[in-house]
């Protein structure tokens, strides 16, 4: 409710009690009223402070002047200071309580302001129970109820009230007195990019560099993206070397808003491209965002075909580099109403939107949903007050270690208007904590980068979580979301692949990796360790999460079917010699005869068990004996 239909309320009230009762507005102290009617004007004209000084003063005249109460407690309310807005009303309603039960609604809603939402519920109860409502009236009530009982069953089931929510800005290196939103970081958390509407009227990207924990004074972004045009909604890719955006009302756009894309240069971001049909349409898209992997392309648009007004459509990245057509995520995430701001997290699992047709706390609301085993989504959960409030909320990004959330608010500490805050995000609503590998891929002979596949393989159900392309230099970054053990493939035509094994379903160190990958020629001699075949413990039955390292030998030889290549099978030096003879060589006929069962020809595989020979690493530690336990690939 705004300040002028609480206005407009209020003179209507005026008018309809002038029968005698315990308040008569015609018995008000005449320098009251006086004070009061200098304080409409001024709040007319959006002058709320002066309005609030005149109407203290309308007040010290006289102190039983219930209309001059009512109006405080409806600017209080426009200004978001909900505790004054309730203590107003309060005095209000002790007056005459029969006056004022047509503001039992605005009561309520401040109360929800203030997170009192069982008080609310009581409030706009008695709202409802006003005989002579109208039914525009009774339709907001019954709206705001619902809302209040969804927040009162939501704090029941979430116990949040151990949640400390403490917003903290993030200071003059970032925030102005224009307005600072739509916050974007990398994965490595050191590069914070966001709009910044300059002079109050062009939308600028801006971009903070972070050392030692300081963020440095924000700047326009280098290259060529800012325009006298609008440029907004961004989000630039984990390994920040793209950057997606929505322009809106440019010259060479399909519709009123389009979605546009540059990469990172020596010299700074290049040129934007459309990224045109099927992507971008006569219609309004906006608010994109990449996965970690850069395959797909979350945005919101208003397109036909949708649920509501505004939908959540994703786009898959084809083999030429070109985008296809989008797909709806369907109605457990978009409603009738408005569905925007998509943000995946880092770990590839987790989304993060705003809506207004999902059950909430009234407005635009911050929703999570996690995508299944798969590939599906589970159940949209709303994230609960007070990070939701009977507000509008915005865009949310969260960082790779899952707790450390941005945002834009205005808050009382603000610089001007929306600023960029941050805060820890509560326990059951963290996505993966995600740490992530990055490196480059050469040529073991020539030294030179080579473009390469490189994949994250969910060892425990064999799919491919993660798979992206290194750039044209052989640089890669990919993500390592904690709790699942992975195995870790890197492919190229004419070359070994390498493998690697991360065991994250256990405690695993808080740390990253750096991996420079030396592929080698498929020429002979040229050996690999397979990673990622495992047996039990004196034992040679190949466990199932072998499978999906033991498919990519199948690729290999089908890709090269001239090849030969010898498996060998190595031990630790525990235990007794002939036995780790035997045992390895056990191993290594199992992979064979795995192999033979897909239908490589016998006659292509040779195996051979070492026992505890050719150690490559020291036998005195449990990580020694754990590299020396191997499976090796030569090629004959």
């Amino acid at each position: 409710m705004t300040i002028r239909t609480i206005i407009s309320l209020v003179f209507c009230i005026m008018g309809c009690y002038l029968y005698a009762q315990q308040y008569n507005p015609q018995q008000v102290n005449k320098k009251a009223v006086n004070f009061y009617n200098l304080a409409l004007d001024r709040a007319q004209n959006g002058d709320y402070p002066d309005a609030v000084r005149l109407i203290n003063l309308a007040l010290e005249k006289d102190n039983r002047y219930i209309d001059a109460w009512l109006t405080k407690a409806g600017i209080f309310g426009e200004l978001k200071w909900y505790d004054s807005s309730v203590y107003a009303y309060q005095q209000a309603f002790a007056l005459d309580p029969n006056y004022t039960r047509d503001y039992k609604l605005p009561f309520a809603i401040n109360q929800a302001g203030l997170g009192q939402f069982e008080n609310a519920l009581s409030s706009v109860n008695e709202f409802l129970m006003i005989p002579d409502l109208n039914e525009t009236s009774r339709r907001a009530g019954t709206y705001r109820k619902r809302s209040f009982e969804f927040a009162v069953k939501y704090e029941a089931d979430h116990q949040t009230k151990n949640y400390v929510f403490a917003p903290a800005n993030m200071g003059d290196s970032i925030n102005t007195v224009d307005l600072e939103y739509y916050p974007s970081i990398t994965i490595d958390d050191k590069t914070l990019v966001f709009t910044r509407r300059v002079k109050g009227y062009n939308e600028d990207f801006f971009v903070s560099k972070r050392k030692d924990s300081i963020w440095n004074g924000a700047k326009g972004i280098d290259g060529d993206i800012n325009s006298n045009f609008n440029e907004g909604a961004q989000n630039i890719s984990q390994d920040g070397e793209w950057l997606v955006f929505t322009g809106c009302n440019f010259p060479e756009g399909l519709g009123s808003c389009d979605l546009f894309f540059s990469t990172l240069t020596k010299k700074g971001w290049s040129i934007p491209e459309n990224l045109g049909t099927p992507v971008n349409s006569e219609f309004w898209e906006s608010s994109p965002c990449l996965s970690p992997d850069k395959r797909e392309l979350y945005f919101s648009s208003n397109r036909p075909g949708g649920f509501g007004g505004k939908d959540i459509y994703v786009s898959l990245r084809l083999p030429n580099g070109r985008w296809g057509t989008p797909k709806n995520l369907g109605p457990l995430i978009n409603t009738s109403g408005d569905e925007s701001c998509p943000f995946v997290h880092a770990d590839n699992q987790t989304l993060y939107f705003t809506s207004n047709g999902l059950t909430g706390y009234g407005g635009d609301d911050l929703f999570l949903v996690r995508k299944q085993n798969d590939g599906s989504w589970a159940n949209v959960e709303n994230l609960g007050y007070p990070i939701n409030t009977i507000g509008n909320e915005g865009s949310l990004v969260v960082a790779a270690d899952g707790k450390t959330a941005y945002y834009a608010s205005d808050r009382s500490d603000t610089r001007g208007g929306l600023d960029i805050y941050t805060f820890e995000m509560r326990d059951d609503i963290r996505p993966n904590k995600t740490l992530w590998v990055q490196g480059t891929v050469f040529d073991s002979t020539t030294k030179e980068g080579l473009p390469s596949a490189v994949e994250l393989i969910d060892i425990g159900t064999g799919q491919t979580l993660v798979k992206v392309q290194t750039n044209e230099n052989g640089n890669y970054l990919i993500t390592l979301p904690l709790g699942r053990d992975y195995a870790f493939n890197v492919n190229r035509k004419g070359y070994l692949f390498y493998s690697k094994n991360f065991p994250f379903s256990k405690p695993s160190p808080d740390s990253t990796y750096t991996i420079d990958i030396g592929l080698q020629p498929i020429t002979t001699n040229a050996s690999v360790v397979l990673n990622n075949i495992f047996f039990g413990i004196n034992r040679f039955e190949l466990e199932p999460e072998s499978v999906a390292e033991l498919d990519r030998v199948v690729a290999l030889l089908n890709d090269n079917p001239a090849v030969k290549i010898l498996i060998s099978g190595y031990t630790d030096n525990s235990g007794n010699a002939a036995d780790n003879l035997t045992l390895s060589r056990n191993r290594a006929k199992a992979v064979v005869d795995y192999l033979i069962s897909k239908g490589v020809h016998a006659s292509r595989l040779q195996y051979k068990g070492y026992g505890a020979a050719r150690p490559v690493s020291d036998n005195g530690t449990e990580e020694g004996r754990a590299a020396n336990r191997r499976t090796e690939l030569t090629i004959l």
